[in-house]
């Protein structure tokens, strides 16, 4: 069966038997004085599996890393950390700069796995610096914890901020549609208004005999005055 650690590598067959073919959660193994760090690459969007990157310190302190060669894998340790550390600011600078609930739902979408990752990367540490004593280690396990913090704030703020916005948004929706039935209401008072003018216009203005073709001057202006009377009337009845 395949494994993900390196064939050239002198680990314990211990710690063989407890990675399969693939790397899983990111953990520290330590058998017999070996170290096995499993950490897990930057996570990217629409990404299920995250692509493991395994380092290993042999008891007389040499470190490898997947994909160094033969190189100390110690400083690519350090880089890997530096380029979590790079994301979180990223993330940040887009939190600061969001406008929209939009901006601040996508930083929120990329945080939260990046939290979990730099979580788990701090415990695995942590299991490595009880396991190993290393100064190195120690500082590597702080600083892990540093972005731990870091990334548990990015998400906060980025949680606030689009909740805050979300909020803010439909505060504006509500005075809107508090303006928009004021609005309404204005309209429906001067139609309540002229309504009976209208509708009394309309009336007399048809061409039938009424018997009120000859009427005397008088009789026009008593109807406008008892039209907007009663539009008065209506007029008042909205308003209460």
């Amino acid at each position: 069966m395949a494994q993900v650690i390196p064939d050239a590598w002198q680990v314990p067959n211990r710690i063989r038997q407890r990675v399969g073919a693939q790397a899983g959660r990111q953990r520290a193994i330590v058998e017999e004085g070996h170290l096995l760090l499993i950490t897990h690459e930057l996570p990217k969007d629409d990404e299920i599996t995250r692509p493991a990157k395994l380092f290993w310190r042999a008891p007389d302190g040499t470190w490898r890393a997947t994909g160094a060669g033969q190189s100390s894998g110690l400083p690519v340790l350090k880089r890997h950390l530096e380029s979590i550390l790079q994301a979180v600011a990223q993330l940040d600078d887009r939190v600061d700069a969001g406008k929209t609930a939009q901006d601040f739902f996508n930083v929120l979408n990329a945080a939260t796995p990046l939290q979990r990752t730099t979580r788990n990367l701090h415990k695995a540490l942590q299991d490595a610096r009880e396991g190993v004593e290393d100064r190195d280690i120690i500082t590597l396990r702080d600083s892990a914890g540093e972005l731990e913090r870091a990334a548990e704030l990015l998400v906060g703020d980025a949680r606030n901020a689009l909740e805050f916005t979300v909020a803010k948004n439909g505060e504006a929706q509500a005075a809107n549609g508090q303006r928009a039935v004021e609005a309404q209401h204005k309209l429906n008072l001067l139609a309540a208004l002229f309504f009976p003018v209208t509708a009394i216009g309309s009336i007399l203005g048809m061409n039938l005999r009424t018997g009120m073709e000859h009427a005397p001057p008088f009789v026009f202006w008593a109807v406008l005055v008892m039209a907007f009377a009663s539009g008065f009337a209506i007029r008042g009845s909205l308003n209460k």
